[in-house]
């Protein structure tokens, strides 16, 4: 069977060893697809990417001037890309031989698939539910509040075969060109965090469907780069200005993405919930300084 072409497109910003753990688990997978691996670099500060443009001569490398954020720096590589499909690809994820093969397959078994993720596994083996995700609506926000979690992370849909979901996360996002084409690509407003369930909403607004594949899997470090959550805050060398920007991006992302898509449809008192929910879970959080 002929290989699909596949561009794995992998955002790096100060992930020290783990980029080049990320990039051994590429070539670990190279016979899969027709592989084109490129690294951007939103100008890391650390050694992450000189040791990996020594070690990986053969790779593409794009290191920017500035931190551009996730949207931007994606964008300006993504649509200059010509093989049909495209994984976006956290720098501290491992990927585990057959993942490739299988989410590819997907996309033909699959009727109207438009992005497909797999099973990802934190180093502690607990699921990250953040790719198995609802939209946050209102009442999804608030049931998950109150500890209800089946429209959040639609913890009642979860299953061993491969079943449609509304979102999935940027750390493992595999779709296809000609998809990005017609969604027109990751909105540059979302600096960090957001803008995988911005993508996915409107993939599934253009009829195609967002996909849970449970039957592969990675492990994803998850946080390396902002030093924010509590299972890697030891694991990361993010300064504080990093880890401030990034928690700050996180709330501004919420704000952003319910303006864009939720504010016009709900009653001035709804929005006025979930706004000061949010900037309570935004002050708690600065705190705290994790999210």
């Amino acid at each position: 069977m002929k290989l699909k072409n596949l561009s794995i497109v992998i955002l790096n910003f100060n992930s020290g060893e783990y980029l080049t753990k990320c990039l051994e688990s590429v070539n670990n997978v190279r016979d899969e697809a027709n592989i084109s691996a490129i690294v951007i670099d939103n100008n890391s500060f650390d050694e992450s990417l000189k040791i990996a443009q020594e070690k990986f001569k053969e790779l593409v490398f794009v290191k920017n001037k500035q931190n551009l954020g996730f949207s931007k720096a994606y964008n300006k590589v993504l649509k200059t890309l010509k093989n049909e499909f495209i994984l976006l690809l956290n720098p501290d994820c491992i990927l585990e031989r057959g993942v490739i093969k299988k989410v590819l397959e997907d996309f033909e078994t699959q009727e109207k698939a438009g992005a497909v993720t797999c099973e990802i596994v934190l180093p502690d083996g607990k699921i990250d539910l953040t790719a198995h995700r609802g939209f946050p609506t209102p009442m999804a926000s608030l049931m998950y509040m109150v500890g209800n979690n089946s429209k959040y992370h639609l913890t009642d849909k979860l299953s061993k075969e491969i079943h449609e979901v509304d979102a999935i996360t940027g750390a493992f996002f595999m779709t296809k060109k000609s998809i990005l084409d017609e969604v027109e690509y990751l909105d540059e407003n979302f600096f960090l965090y957001g803008e995988d369930i911005d993508l996915s909403l409107r993939i599934k607004q253009k009829g195609y469907k967002i996909l849970y594949d449970p039957t592969v899997k990675i492990t994803h470090y998850k946080g390396i780069s902002s030093g924010l959550k509590k299972h890697s805050q030891e694991l990361s060398k993010a300064d504080i200005e990093t880890r401030m920007r990034a928690r700050d991006a996180f709330y501004e992302s919420m704000i952003l993405f319910y303006n864009k898509h939720y504010k016009n449809k709900y009653p001035f008192f709804i929005s006025w919930m979930v706004f000061s929910g949010i900037y309570t879970k935004w002050m708690l959080a600065k705190l705290r300084n994790t999210v």
